[in-house]
Order: structure tokens, then sequence, then C-alpha cells
């Protein structure tokens, strides 16, 4: 084979193999558990947002839903919170009492139930 042949296939194998890889790279940063900030920024707007409006619509103050949800953009909080306020009103709605206490925020351990915290066995 000729040389201007060999080195033409294996430019074309290099730039098929780059391509290739250039493709998966959304899988392979979702197998990573990376995540592009874009996205990761609007998924917290659209949460932040429904958060805010859950908050007022349980008659959370807005400044105890700023220190529950602390990882949320408090900015969107205030939104989702100010649209509910408006849409309540409109609506004369009432509050809807929480049955359930806030969630703990990520990465932040919980207390074991009583269950768990069984007593050791006794020595006889």
């Amino acid at each position: 084979m000729p040389d201007h042949l060999g080195r033409a296939l294996r430019h074309t194998l290099l730039v098929g193999t780059v391509l290739l890889g250039l493709t998966a790279c959304d899988m392979v940063q979702q197998k990573l558990g990376l995540e592009d900030p874009v996205a990761k920024a609007a998924k917290a707007e659209g949460e932040g947002r429904a958060v805010g409006g859950a908050c007022r619509q349980s008659g959370r103050a807005i400044e105890d839903c700023y220190s529950i949800y602390s990882w949320l953009p408090k900015a969107s909080i205030y939104e989702g919170w100010r649209d509910m306020d408006a849409y309540m009103r409109e609506n004369k709605l009432e509050t809807v009492e929480p049955q359930l206490p806030p969630p703990p925020p990520p990465n932040v351990k919980r207390k074991a139930t009583p269950a768990a915290e069984a007593k050791p066995a006794e020595k006889h």
C-alpha cells in the first residue's frame, strides 16, 4: 500500500474515532455524574419557584423558606412565593397546613429513628 493511502486511512480513522467520542460526551458526563452548569441552574430555578409556591401555600414565611431551602436560589424562591401569593389572593384560597416536616438539605445525615436506636443487649 502506498504511503499516502496509509496516511489517509489513519487520518480517517483518527477523525472518525474523535467524532464518535464527541457524540457520546453527554452519556459520559451522565455516567460520571457531571452536570451541565446551564442545565443545573435551570433546574435549580424551577425547583426554587416550586418550593417558593409551596411555602406560600402552606403559610410559611418567606424567611423560613429561605433558611429551610438554603441550597436553592433566593430569587427563584421569592418569585414562586410571590406568584402563589397573588394566585391565592385572586382565588380567595386558604393556606394548607403542612403534614410533614420539611426535608433536610442535601448531604445532611438524618437523625436515627427511635426504632433504629435499639439499646444494646444487657449482659447477664
